[in-house]
């Protein structure tokens, strides 16, 4: 089963949004998107999201952070890389009010922002990492990863992080088969009250 790994266009925003939606619930049954988006239907989330990945406002979001495996010319996974100097909480809100949305997004995203890391702008941070169910294990993510990788070096990267909630084992799991290390955890009793998780880990990678 041959994977191919292509950068997300305009025309995959649909994708996009469905596996960022999955992603942020990470096996939860509701997760950041839904809170900001008042809890509407599963179509009306994903088509804010959508609309969020084409913003001028290049939020972590956006489809040109993307890249997208594909078998058989399918969409079956996705992942996320941006630079924090770019991508931050300033231009999330910016994408948010470009989009029409979410007045009271400052207090909604309090819990989010404040269980949160200093991140260094000259780390690459990875999100969203993302498969269909019906190709786990096939090395769909690890295909993601490695092209990932790749193109962070050519930048002049050699370090990426990524952060993952505290009991998303699963996630936690593969980022350590994937030679990420456990650098620190945050544990946030707002956060616990909002999300149903204890906090946040940051794994990173260096290259």
């Amino acid at each position: 089963m041959a994977i191919s790994v292509k950068q997300a266009t305009e025309q995959d925003t649909k994708f996009l949004a469905q596996m960022i939606l999955k992603s942020s619930r990470a096996g939860k049954k509701v997760g950041l998107f839904d809170f900001l988006f008042e809890m509407g239907s599963d179509a009306e989330v994903l088509e804010k999201i959508e609309k969020l990945t084409t913003t001028t406002s290049k939020s972590h979001c956006h489809y040109k952070n993307f890249l997208i495996a594909q078998i058989d010319g399918k969409n079956v996974g996705t992942l996320c890389s941006y630079e924090p100097r770019i991508s931050n909480q300033e231009t999330f809100i910016k994408a948010l009010e470009e989009i029409g949305c979410c007045e009271d997004a400052n207090d909604i995203l309090a819990p989010f922002y404040e269980c949160s890391f200093n991140i260094r702008n000259s780390t690459l941070m990875f999100d969203f990492m993302e498969e269909l169910d019906d190709f786990v294990d096939v090395g769909v993510l690890k295909a993601l990863m490695q092209k990932s990788l790749l193109n962070a070096r050519l930048r002049g990267y050699r370090r990426a992080q990524t952060i993952i909630e505290i009991g998303s084992l699963e996630t936690e799991m593969f980022y350590k088969k994937l030679g990420f290390r456990l650098v620190e955890q945050k544990e946030c009793e707002e956060y616990r009250e909002t999300f149903g998780r204890n906090g946040i880990m940051l794994f990173e990678i260096e290259f």
